[in-house]
């Protein structure tokens, strides 16, 4: 069984992209995550490598098997905190980890953002596995009173993605 961390670039806990990562949460075993925005602002700004907060969150990295970078896009880029963030992480902090990332945007014309603006920066950090991704459209995931509804499609490209990854479901 590998040991998957997530990191979720989103910048609240209403976010979308927290919606996926619940949903990874609660259908694969041995999940954690790292909540960007729940990380010291001030740590993150300063690029203060010794904070403890900072050395717990790449400690959970160093542990991983895979990696899940969850990320809303921008203005056709990944989120400033998940930027702050991966800015803090060893230089070869993803060497030997299955590098999942997962975008989810308001347009298809911002499909791209994964294979120009993350797998650059996932190399430059020692990544050499690194899967297709998957880029889903805000509206495909539906907040309801229920919970988050994500659309069947997603769900499936979700869990091929971590089944290639050799997760245990």
């Amino acid at each position: 069984m590998s040991k998957i961390v997530i990191i979720n670039g989103a910048n609240a806990s209403t976010s979308r992209v927290t919606g996926v990562q619940e949903y990874i949460k609660e259908n694969f075993k041995d999940v954690t995550t790292i909540d960007v925005f729940k990380l010291p602002a001030h740590d993150l700004i300063t690029a203060n490598y010794n904070s403890d907060a900072i050395k717990e969150a790449n400690a959970l990295v160093e542990q991983a098997d895979v990696v899940v970078v969850l990320t809303p896009v921008y203005k056709a880029a990944y989120s400033g905190i998940l930027k702050t963030y991966l800015d803090l992480l060893p230089q070869k902090g993803f060497e030997n980890k299955h590098i999942i990332p997962i975008a989810v945007g308001g347009t298809p014309r911002h499909l791209l953002v994964i294979d120009f603006a993350l797998k650059p920066v996932f190399t430059a950090i020692g990544a050499t596995s690194i899967s297709q991704g998957i880029f889903i459209i805000d509206k495909q995931i539906e907040r309801t009173e229920q919970g988050v509804v994500i659309e069947d499609e997603i769900l499936e490209r979700i869990h091929q993605q971590l089944n290639v990854s050799k997760v245990a479901v």
